[in-house]
Parts: structure tokens; sequence; C-alpha cells
């Protein structure tokens, strides 16, 4: 059953959504050389405690930290310890979530740490934040969860390839329903897929993480011994891009953009709907 939320819940939605946008913003601070991973998780736990909030990574399915720390050939799920020092040239996908009054916001992003960066590396963090916002731009009423789907990976498919040949649309993880629980249904996938066919038809009140996850190379992945830490089974770098939104009578709202995702959705005529806090 995929949860259908009420103006109030959406709103709700937006004060946690805006919970981990501070969260985004002041780890994207913190992530310089010389930072441990540990570091960015202690910065992420301050400010859902200054915000009154709750975290809803820390103890979930056993993880024990407040946001997933994934450095280079890390997809997702990477825990925050004190011996991973970042250094320049290091590509970090942060991702956290936060909880008020029951209700649940979760987006990632990914940052690049010091300078030396490749040209490749900068370019697949822009190809996977883009195809996010247009699967975003495909959420609209009476489209179905596959336009997403469809959207993401046509952007993805349309870029140039790069030096190492593709880009792999990770296989193994996805988007997903959100709100009283971190992931609920729908499982959102990031290409199109027969077997799962047309998916949910988009209404009023529907909530999704939409979450593209994309490497330098092959879309496979495998978990490390410690059951979380996700990488590459080729050892090549990813990006990885989140946001929460919701889905109203007057078009999306981005529940964890600060403005509801107005700017990025404007270039592709998409208007969001007024942000609930007003």
């Amino acid at each position: 059953m995929v949860q259908i939320k009420t103006p109030e819940q959406i709103a709700k939605m937006r004060e946690a959504g805006l919970v981990v946008a501070a969260i985004h913003a002041a780890t994207r601070e913190a992530a310089v050389p010389g930072a441990t991973t540990r570091d960015l998780d202690m910065v992420a736990r301050k400010v859902i405690a200054d915000a009154g909030a709750k975290s809803n990574f820390l103890g979930y399915g056993g993880f024990p930290a407040t946001i997933c720390t994934s450095v280079n050939e890390v997809v997702v799920h990477g825990i925050p310890d004190d011996k991973t020092v970042l250094k320049d040239g290091d590509v970090i996908s942060i991702d956290a979530g936060a909880i008020v009054d029951g209700w649940h916001g979760d987006a990632a992003y990914t940052a690049f740490v010091g300078n030396g960066h490749a040209p490749e590396l900068i370019e697949l963090s822009r190809v996977t934040e883009e195809s996010m916002w247009a699967g975003i731009a495909a959420m609209k009423l009476g489209n179905r969860l596959v336009d997403i789907s469809k959207a993401i990976e046509g952007y993805i498919r349309r870029q140039p390839r790069p030096a190492t040949g593709k880009y792999g649309i990770i296989e193994d993880y996805g988007g997903h329903g959100i709100g009283s629980e971190m992931h609920m249904d729908p499982h959102l996938l990031n290409y199109v897929s027969r077997k799962r066919g047309k998916g949910i038809k988009l209404v009023p009140g529907v909530c999704l993480a939409i979450e593209p996850m994309v490497s330098l190379g092959t879309p496979q992945t495998e978990v490390l011994a410690d059951d979380w830490t996700v990488i590459t089974t080729d050892g090549t770098w990813s990006s990885h891009w989140e946001h929460s939104i919701a889905l109203t009578e007057a078009g999306p709202i981005v529940l964890t953009s600060p403005d509801c995702g107005k700017a990025k959705l404007a270039e592709y005529g998409v208007t969001t709907a007024p942000d609930p806090l007003g």
C-alpha cells in the first residue's frame, strides 16, 4: 500500500526536510581535507539536536551513525569512522535524514573534497544530479512511477560517454516512498524494467525520495563485511544525489530543498507548489 499524505502531514515533512537541508549545508562546509567522516557525523548530530528533531538513520537496522558517508568507490551506506580521513581529490556522497513529529525527510548530495578532481568526476556528479532533477520534473499528476524512472535513465543515456566507456546506473538500490517511515512503498528504479510494469499512478499526497546512483563503470555492487558499505564491483567511483518530494494538487514540492526546488524545476518548465510553511 502506498501512503497518501494530507496537506498537514506534508507540512510536517517539509519541517523535517528543512532539517535535512541544514545538515547538508553544515556537512558540505565541514567536508575538507583532514576531516574524518566521524567529524562530519558529529556535525550532523548537532544540527539535528539544535533543531529538536530526531535521526532516522541512527539505529535503523542497526546502522551506527547519523549520516552515511560514501567516499570514492563507495556507492552508498558508508559508515562514518575515525579512520577515513578526507584528502584532496576525494569525492564524498553524504546521505542524511531527520524526523519531526514522526514524519521523515531524506536527501543526499555529492561533494568534492579540496582540489585536483578529474573532469570526468565533476561531470559524473553533474549528470547524476541533473538526472535526479529530470526525474523530479516527471513527478506530475497523472504520470506513473515508470515515467520518473524513464526520465532519470533517459537523461543519463543522452549524455556523452565518459572516458571510462559508460555510466553505470546502479541496479541494486533506488528511490522509495517516504512519510511516516523512511523507506516505504513504492520502490523506484532509476532505469526502466519491463518486469516492473508502469507502477503506481501519481496522485496528490504521493511522496517519494528520488535518488539516482551512478558510477563511472559497472552498475553492479557488492556489500562489504560490515553488512552496510556498498561498493562498485569494478572499483570505479560513483555519485549519489537525492531529494524527498511531495506531489500536491498544485504541483510538486521538493521538501528537502531550501526553495522547494523552485529554481531548478523552472528550468524544466515545472512550477512548484507553494511552500506549506509559508
